[in-house]
């Protein structure tokens, strides 16, 4: 059975967007940057939903070819565009770049997903993660936490049905005062 964790940049009040979906205040430092590259290096498969998706897809397929473009960006983009995707979106009628639609229920494609043999499976977007979370899909929440207060816009996390126990497996602290927190999902 595959692990499905997520984990994303959000604000000390648990936002991963401010208000308009503006993430200008997430820029990760060079230590930050790397082990988020290393990490996409690692997934088997990324599960993304459409507004997550539009974002990263209207950036990383061409970013190694930017002038000004650093090693770490090329890299990045390499592994981003080589690594396996699914978009969940009823909305997007095309994808590229190793990637795969699925139009119908995300809990059932994400079991199914879960159920095959294969690498680590991470997920991305506030309301797929969401779904998967309140299913009891998510066997790893990984919080990557700035020190800014937002006041509003996307959570990290959602409105649940049931309690999430969790246990503490790793820290560590990131330039600027980032602080990684990795909790896997008690059964």
């Amino acid at each position: 059975m595959r692990k499905l964790t997520f984990g994303m940049n959000l604000s000390l009040d648990g936002y991963i967007a401010a208000p308009g979906d503006d993430l200008g205040w997430s820029v990760p430092s060079d230590e930050l940057f790397q082990w988020w590259s290393d990490r996409v290096g690692a997934t088997g498969l990324a599960l993304y939903g459409r507004r997550l998706w539009e974002t990263m897809s209207s950036h990383w397929p061409t970013a190694d070819q930017r002038p000004g473009a650093t090693p770490a960006e090329v890299e990045f983009a390499r592994r981003w565009r080589d690594m396996p995707k699914v978009v969940f979106s009823s909305t997007t009628s095309a994808v590229d770049w190793n990637t795969r639609l699925v139009t119908g229920d995300a809990v059932t494609e994400i079991t199914r997903l879960k159920a095959e043999d294969g690498g680590p499976m991470d997920i991305g977007g506030a309301t797929l993660a969401a779904a998967a979370a309140r299913a009891g899909l998510i066997d790893e929440y990984v919080l990557v936490t700035a020190p800014v207060l937002l006041g509003s816009g996307t959570p990290f996390f959602t409105a649940l049905d049931n309690w999430v126990n969790l246990t503490l497996t790793e820290t560590r602290t990131f330039p600027g005062g980032v602080l990684l927190t990795r909790y896997e999902t008690r059964r």
